[in-house]
């Protein structure tokens, strides 16, 4: 088998008299066919040396024959990315593992690298992972983020099981467009409907709660309730019940709403829930109200990710007391193990390296971690790299939007630590990204530097991408390094 493939791949080189590049373990085999990834100077294809019937599945362009077989090369468009899924079964499935990673690619070209990591650890790995927030500033869809993850898992020649995340989405209609496009995992953000008691006043809080009409129904169920766990015996007392009650009524409404259109367009899907943006940390009384309440109005979810103590900022490490997160951690743990079916989820996990060991020791790897614009961060690294020219433009614009973008992200970033990138030798540029607060400017300004335009066209974008393509290698090093740290600090 081998040899037929490797007598093809001469055949085809002759035949485009070495236009093409193939990407060998991409390569796969249906019927006496070949089906793999190419690439010329400019682009990546999706190759075919096959039979007429198969060809015909594709839309591209036939350019020759090898040995009775046609050869086609064809665009990494919507519609042959579809073909690919349904011959080699590359749809995105429900977890199957205890411990899960999301990668998340904003660029869409890393996941290959990503997949050539996953196989190494027992994990499932989440490759599509896109929230709302970063389709909108990518300018992308969630078919864009499906359709590149399936194609790089097609040209890492992964053969697993992997899934696909519509993250942090707060309305239904957005819910819908990626149960559409097949996704197997949603993560409902209903942080717009967590109250924050601390910011009101007593008389506020206590005219929500006394005329709420679910108030004395889980009034009689929670209050005076008694929870032993391992560290801990918790007890809801009426004053506790009535912040945690005005503080996530709403969030439990939503939920359901979200839960239940879902239902109505997918028969089988995993479900995060996801309460970390937001400034006030998750009590212990209120994980396990959450919990209960919504298997109560039968919401089945995988996966919760909680706002726990200390800072969890885009792009660096925690900032925290670690003893205090600890604590926390171990009893949050003990709760989700007692209530059982469901995982914890870490958000922000990009670069927590400090966090992970004490994560994956009180789960017992039991969880999800989410990341997504660390592996931005190394495309932009690879430009310092290669293309320093390009970086000083994308650094110095990122440093006009970098007080508009970060409204919407909980950060501390101090631009004064920032040094002048224009006295910063070329060799020297990639260490900017072992400054926190350098990281955070570029980390946060994706969106504008991605869609910046001038007269009619892009600024930075199609550098970006051409930067990238032509340094590959080192595109993948960056990324296949970084993502092992995580993993490895996972003890994944």
């Amino acid at each position: 088998m081998k040899d037929q493939t490797d007598r093809l791949l001469r055949e085809f080189e002759k035949l485009t008299n070495r236009r093409y590049q193939s990407y060998v373990e991409s390569i796969r085999q249906i019927d006496g066919s070949h089906i793999f990834i190419s690439k010329d100077a400019e682009q990546k294809y999706l190759t075919i040396i096959g039979k007429p019937g198969l060809c015909e599945k594709f839309e591209g362009k036939k350019i020759g024959k090898i040995e009775n077989l046609d050869v086609m090369v064809c665009p990494t468009s919507h519609k042959n990315c579809m073909t690919l899924k349904t011959l080699f079964n590359l749809s995105p499935k429900r977890c199957n593992r205890k411990t899960s990673f999301g990668f998340g690619d904003r660029l869409g070209i890393a996941t290959a690298a990503h997949a050539a990591v996953a196989k190494k650890y027992d994990i499932f790995p989440i490759f599509a992972q896109q929230s709302v927030r970063e389709l909108s500033r990518t300018q992308r869809t969630f078919a864009d983020a499906l359709d590149s993850a399936v194609f790089g898992v097609f040209e890492s020649g992964y053969d697993g099981v992997f899934g696909a995340d519509a993250d942090h989405v707060k309305e239904i209609e957005d819910l819908l467009k990626a149960a559409h496009e097949g996704y197997s995992m949603y993560t409902l953000d209903p942080s717009d409907h967590v109250r924050d008691i601390a910011k009101m006043s007593s008389k506020e809080t206590e005219k929500i709660y006394e005329t709420h009409p679910k108030r004395r129904e889980l009034e009689s169920r929670y209050v005076g309730k008694k929870y032993s766990f391992k560290d801990a015996k918790l007890i809801m007392d009426e004053e506790e019940f009535v912040k945690i009650f005005v503080t996530y009524i709403d969030v439990i409404e939503h939920v359901v709403k979200c839960y239940d259109a879902l239902k109505g367009v997918r028969r089988d899907f995993d479900l995060e829930v996801s309460i970390d943006e937001i400034s006030t940390p998750t009590t212990p009384l209120a994980h396990v109200f959450i919990v209960e309440e919504l298997r109560r109005r039968g919401v089945d979810f995988q996966t919760l990710a909680l706002r726990f103590v200390g800072q969890w900022q885009k792009g660096i490490d925690y900032i925290g007391d670690l003893s205090n997160l600890e604590n926390e951690l171990s009893l949050h743990a003990q709760i989700a193990n007692a209530l059982s079916g469901y995982r914890l989820s870490l958000h922000s996990g990009s670069d927590k390296f400090s966090v992970y060991p004490i994560f994956a020791r009180y789960t017992e790897g039991n969880l999800h971690v989410k990341t997504a614009g660390t592996s931005y961060l190394e495309a932009i690294k690879t430009i310092a790299l290669r293309a320093p020219s390009l970086y000083r433009r994308i650094h110095k614009y990122a440093l006009t939007r970098f007080e508009t973008d970060r409204a919407s992200y909980h950060v501390t970033t101090d631009l004064t630590k920032v040094p002048d990138v224009e006295k910063i030798s070329d060799t020297d540029l990639v260490k900017l990204f072992e400054m926190p607060d350098a990281r955070q400017l570029i980390h946060i300004t994706y969106g504008s530097v991605l869609t910046a335009k001038e007269s009619g066209r892009y600024i930075f974008r199609d550098e970006i991408y051409k930067v990238l393509f032509e340094n590959e290698k080192d595109h993948y090093e960056f990324l296949k390094n970084h993502m092992n740290k995580h993993l490895n600090l996972l003890n994944a």
